[in-house]
């Protein structure tokens, strides 16, 4: 039978129906090299080793350098599939007189010991699903896919403080109180069992006096909120954990079954900012991922046809602005600062026009190389820190339809265009040059002192490749940067340390973790001179070091 023009159209739709959509593409990078063995599983280090230090390490240095991150990717002969997947390994870096010592220890979680116990998957993680228990008859495998995921407490993103205590953290409802001094593993916290929260961020903020915020997630049969959490600064007793904890306040979602995903929050001096992102989780999509073998990462999507809107909560008060400030759609991870001057809330933040990094981020993509790991980094969207400026006297006299944003410092815009709406545009925090550094991610400031205060300088990472493999130092006067780059080593995230009597700012050094995934055993911990962005000193580790997220000095000083 003749196939006619007609018939060949309708199948060209419909074969252009059913193919994957092409990725956009930001950057057209070429020959990345491989970086596999920053995902590969190292055992633990629980007793204290020697470092081997090249340079001097400033005596007044004194205290631990924890950091957090996955540190097994294989649970006997089954693999995790995303990045964030892997089991929590806790570093410690002891910083005294000159000298440095290296420990690490897996942190002993429910997630971990099952899947030791088993030597199989069996706790899911954010990109991987366990499968039915083999040791279960048909019947009993048929029924656990009717099951709700069981959330994890595999706290490999961040080391937290709250009331004096280290916690290690991920976003589920579950944390771990550590010792900072043994890493062992003391307590696990469940922040349910305190406040109606099903999930809290590894990123809380804290005051000068230890009051804690953070934002976590409740789930009911009136939808999804987000709600804003206070933790008091003391403990009345050794045993205490999250006592005293209270909702600040709660905030519906748009969609109830589609809430924004958030890694964390922005606060100033009296406002706590929820940026509303259209990153977005599909609820019964997680809910019913059992039984479609879909993991929680195969819920998160990008809907770029909505837009951010930038919430302001009262920390006195609990009360929501009835203004809400809205920008183009963008995704952020992390936020540089934010700060009240002359009636505007300053919000800086790393931020990227596109929402689906997350989605690429796992392991099978870290592990590539040649051309494929090329288009992986391609079709990512670069992150660069950018500023806006949110008026925070609007009432019946403020006009509308010009720029409310008279502070001479930024160009940001702040645009009022109905009566409880704003709508914003971003100054950047960089020049041309940090283009050839592929943006910038993990930011950090002289947190002590400047957060929720006005301030001139913030450190982070270049990426260049699918991890950070520069230091950056950004001067917010003139935008000017400094850069530590080392071809074949890739720094995480630089955590500032101020000089016992700071005369400046930047008066302290820099600390990071460089990891050598073409070398063995070459990791080592970098010392950086906050002020000129010199080397002063390493400490070399002659183990591997998987790359890591987040960490925290705990200051014996």
């Amino acid at each position: 039978m003749e196939t006619t023009a007609q018939d060949k159209k309708h199948a060209e739709h419909k074969k252009s129906k059913h193919t994957k959509e092409v990725d956009q593409h930001f950057t057209d990078v070429h020959g990345l090299p491989c970086i596999e063995k920053i995902v590969r599983s190292v055992e633990e280090t629980p007793e204290p080793i020697a470092t081997n230090i090249i340079g001097t390490i400033p005596e007044w240095i004194n205290g631990n350098f924890l950091r957090n991150g996955p540190g097994k990717f294989e649970i006997g002969n089954q693999k995790f599939n995303h990045w964030f997947d892997g089991m929590a390994l806790l570093h410690q870096f002891k910083i005294a007189n000159g000298e440095v010592t290296y420990k690490s220890r897996f942190l002993s979680s429910s997630s971990y010991q099952a899947n030791s116990e088993t030597n199989r998957i069996a706790v899911s993680e954010f990109g991987t699903l366990t499968m039915p228990d083999p040791c279960k008859n048909f019947f009993q495998r048929f029924l656990s896919r009717f099951e709700l995921p069981k959330p994890t407490d595999n706290g490999n993103v961040s080391f937290v403080t709250y009331k004096g205590d280290y916690y290690v953290s991920t976003e589920t409802n579950y944390m771990h109180k550590v010792n900072p001094e043994t890493l062992e593993t003391i307590q696990k916290v469940d922040w349910s069992k305190f406040i109606a929260v099903n999930g809290a961020t590894a990123h809380p903020h804290t005051e000068p006096d230890g009051t804690t915020y953070n934002m976590g997630n409740s789930y009911s049969p009136k939808g999804s909120h987000y709600n804003i959490i206070r933790v008091p600064p003391t403990k009345t007793s050794d045993e205490e954990t999250l006592e005293g904890a209270t909702i600040l306040c709660s905030i519906p979602s748009k969609d109830k079954t589609k809430p924004s995903y958030y890694h964390s929050f922005a606060m100033s001096e009296n406002y706590v900012v929820f940026i509303e992102q259209p990153i977005k989780m599909d609820l019964m999509k997680i809910v019913t991922g059992k039984l479609t073998g879909s993991s929680i990462s195969d819920s998160i999507y990008w809907d770029p046809n909505l837009k951010t809107i930038f919430h302001l909560i009262n920390k006195q008060t609990g009360k929501v602005s009835s203004v809400k400030y809205l920008t183009k759609p963008l995704s952020t991870f992390h936020q540089i600062n934010a700060y009240e001057e002359n009636g505007f809330l300053i919000l800086d933040m790393c931020v990227s026009d596109d929402g689906k990094a997350i989605n690429n981020y796992n392991v099978q993509n870290l592990r590539k190389s040649g051309e494929a790991l090329d288009e992986v980094y391609n079709t990512l969207c670069r992150v660069f820190p950018r500023r806006f400026v949110l008026p925070l006297n609007i009432d019946h006299d403020t006009p509308y339809d010009q720029n409310l944003n008279n502070l001479h410092s930024s160009t940001a815009t702040c645009i009022r265009t109905s009566k409880h709406k704003v709508f914003c545009t971003h100054e950047d925090l960089h020049g041309e040059d940090l283009h050839q550094y592929g943006g910038l991610e993990f930011p950090q400031i002289n947190y002590g002192q400047y957060n929720t205060h006005p301030y001139r300088y913030f450190y982070g990472c270049g990426f260049r490749h699918l991890v950070g493999d520069t230091l950056i130092k950004m001067d917010l006067q003139g935008k000017h940067m400094k850069v530590w780059e080392k071809p074949g080593l890739y720094p995480s995230e630089p955590i500032f340390v101020p000089s016992p009597s700071p005369t400046a700012e930047d008066d302290g050094v820099v600390l990071s973790v460089v990891i050598t995934p073409n070398e063995d055993k070459s990791t080592f911990l970098l010392v950086l001179d906050a002020q000129t962005f010199k080397e002063l000193g390493r400490a070399e580790v002659p183990v591997n070091i998987p790359y890591g997220f987040h960490g925290a000095f705990n200051n014996k000083a």
